[in-house]
């Protein structure tokens, strides 16, 4: 079912394809309230229905409906399209998901099923129909993480020490496509991010070392900004609190923050470190 609401003919258009979690919402607010108009497709079992209230059309796909997104974004007058928000990659093993011709064709071109592989194939079938799929931080800039200690608590010399020690391995796990975010303890990594997510990552790893984890996540080293750029935000300082784990450090200028004074108000309180290097 598709919602159409009315809004100016002269606004800009965009199409957003969203996936969980809170960076469609926080792309969507940006967008309109920087005059343009937000087509959204959403994807079953992953959009929040309340992405609805924060855009001008609201439709569902599941996760194989490649070619019925295209033509819901070109009815739409959509030309350049963003990525906001996570969709779960476990669909891949998935045999209840049933991929039209459009994402079958895609699929039996792919040399692996890495995320970016995944994600570049369907940047150039988007390219393919006319329509450019954009750096999904374009319009949130200000949301970038700034350079330096964010909390009122800065990391302590052996914190330090496990930063610099999870960047280099993040940094490597980055290049080979594997994961963004490393959960070390004295210089020991602990969890490396994988297909389950850098929430799960946290919770793993921080069960493992006990107490005073110290959290790396960074961009790849060739990120392509169009897609799987770094986001943390609240609920990643809730899991991290639950685990008891003690710093997380993220990469200034190209980490996205949701709800930055929330989430540096929750590690505040949780005594946790943030720091964006």
């Amino acid at each position: 079912m598709s919602f159409p609401r009315k809004r100016e003919s002269n606004s800009k258009i965009i199409g957003l394809i969203a996936g969980n979690r809170q960076f469609p919402f926080l792309f969507a607010r940006a967008a309109r309230e920087q005059g343009y108009k937000v087509i959204a497709g959403a994807v079953w079992g992953d959009t929040s229905p309340f992405l609805y209230f924060f855009v001008d059309k609201f439709r569902y796909f599941k996760v194989g409906e490649l070619k019925k997104l295209f033509e819901y974004f070109r009815q739409a007058g959509v030309s350049d399209v963003i990525m906001a928000g996570q969709v779960k990659q476990d669909n891949l093993f998935n045999p209840a998901v049933q991929l039209d011709e459009a994402f079958q064709a895609l699929s039996d071109a792919l040399h692996d099923r890495k995320a970016d592989t995944i994600f570049a194939a369907v940047a150039e079938r988007l390219k393919q129909e006319g329509q450019t799929l954009l750096d999904s931080t374009f319009l949130l800039k200000k949301y970038l993480a700034p350079r330096g200690t964010l909390t009122k608590r800065g990391p302590t010399e052996s914190e330090l020490g496990d930063i610099a020690f999870g960047l280099a391995i993040a940094k490597q796990m980055g290049a080979m496509d594997v994961g963004q975010t490393v959960v070390v303890k004295e210089k020991a990594i602990v969890a490396i991010e994988a297909m389950e997510g850098t929430d799960s990552a946290i919770l793993r790893g921080g069960k493992i070392a006990r107490v005073g984890a110290v959290v790396v996540k960074t961009s790849k080293p060739k990120q392509d900004s169009r897609f799987d750029v770094p986001v943390i935000g609240p609920r990643t300082i809730q899991v991290m609190a639950s685990v008891k784990a003690a710093c997380l450090a993220i990469e200034a200028g190209k980490t996205l923050i949701i709800d930055r004074e929330k989430t540096v108000g929750m590690a505040n309180k949780a005594g946790i470190c943030l720091v964006a290097f």
